[in-house]
């Protein structure tokens, strides 16, 4: 063979093998993208507080039909005055699983509702009746002391009171949580915070959500990161979830209204997911790299449909997000 006939060998060769490469690339290029939930291979989930008071009086019922929705996870906001194990035999039934529980640091209204102020073994055996090992203070503890007004609402009651509220009441909070938090992981649970927007108002040259930040104990104290309080903020959600990388167990995927207005009080123009301003298709891939392990879906009163048919909207845009 002389070295011409080789080198028209090779270069058959080459350009064949390139040619293979090619069309292998264009066919990855080509191959249908996967909505992000089924990428992930993690259920939608849901924070039963979404649906009103009215899911206390047909939880199985609830569980159903926001299992056909394609809801396959749940948090709940309380145990509707029944007993834990009660709920989950209530959840294994319609094929879905609890995976969180809000409990409050102190309680905000008089009742037999369980808080952090309860014996620790008693918030664990909680937890184990329910089958989950995360449990989440819904909203800081509020300023002692603050004088009642007549005819004040809850809202207005909790705005008046984190306006009021101190540097020196955020560290407290912050040394609060990391007590709460020891007492958790001692027995085999893990302890988030959820935002609102009051703790990204500036206060003395910080935020108390940086206080919450940057004086809990990475190890005790984690993150469930409601996406439309801070919106409502002002605040990137992104830069948040890079800032936080291994701290945020769960997000609330909540969207806000185009008219919705920024600020720090208790308020926000809410509406379904996907038919507001957060860009899903950013926000959810950030979530992902961030190690978040729970999504669950949640809205604000008012609504602008029946909330069943909300969350029947959110759900059929998230099943169909490409992200």
């Amino acid at each position: 063979m002389t070295a011409m006939d080789r080198r028209m060998l090779l270069g058959t060769a080459g350009a064949g093998a390139l040619a293979l490469w090619l069309g292998g690339c264009a066919g990855e290029a080509e191959a249908p993208a996967q909505p992000f939930f089924t990428r992930i291979n993690k259920p939608i989930g849901l924070q039963l507080y979404a649906l009103g008071d009215e899911v206390a009086e047909d939880i199985p019922g609830t569980f159903a039909r926001m299992k056909q929705l394609g809801y396959g996870t749940f948090e709940l906001p309380g145990l509707y005055g029944r007993d834990p194990a009660e709920l989950r035999s209530m959840a294994d039934d319609a094929g879905v699983k609890i995976a969180s529980l809000h409990i409050p640091a102190r309680a905000m209204v008089p009742g037999p509702a369980p808080t952090f102020a309860d014996d620790p073994d008693t918030i664990a055996a909680i937890a184990e009746a329910l089958g989950i090992d995360q449990l989440v203070i819904p909203i800081a503890p509020m300023p002692e002391g603050l004088p009642a007004i007549a005819g004040e609402g809850m809202r207005e009651t909790i705005d008046r009171s984190f306006r009021s509220a101190t540097l020196d009441h955020w560290n407290a909070t912050a040394e609060l949580f990391n007590q709460i938090g020891s007492a958790m992981k001692d027995r085999g649970l893990r302890l988030g915070f959820h935002n609102h927007n009051m703790e990204f108002a500036p206060l003395d040259g910080t935020t108390p959500f940086e206080v919450l930040m940057s004086q809990t104990d990475p190890d005790l104290v984690k993150f469930q990161l409601d996406i439309g309080w801070i919106a409502t903020a002002g605040a990137d959600p992104l830069a948040l979830l890079g800032q936080l990388k291994g701290r945020v167990l769960s997000l609330h995927v909540k969207d806000v209204a185009a008219d919705n207005q920024q600020g720090f009080d208790l308020a926000m123009s809410p509406t379904e997911v996907g038919s507001g301003t957060i860009d899903w298709a950013a926000v959810l891939p950030a979530a992902e790299a961030a190690g978040v392990e729970h999504y669950f879906v949640e809205q604000e009163a008012p609504f602008a449909m029946p909330r069943e048919e909300a969350m029947a909207k959110s759900a059929t845009y998230l099943k169909a997000l490409v992200a």
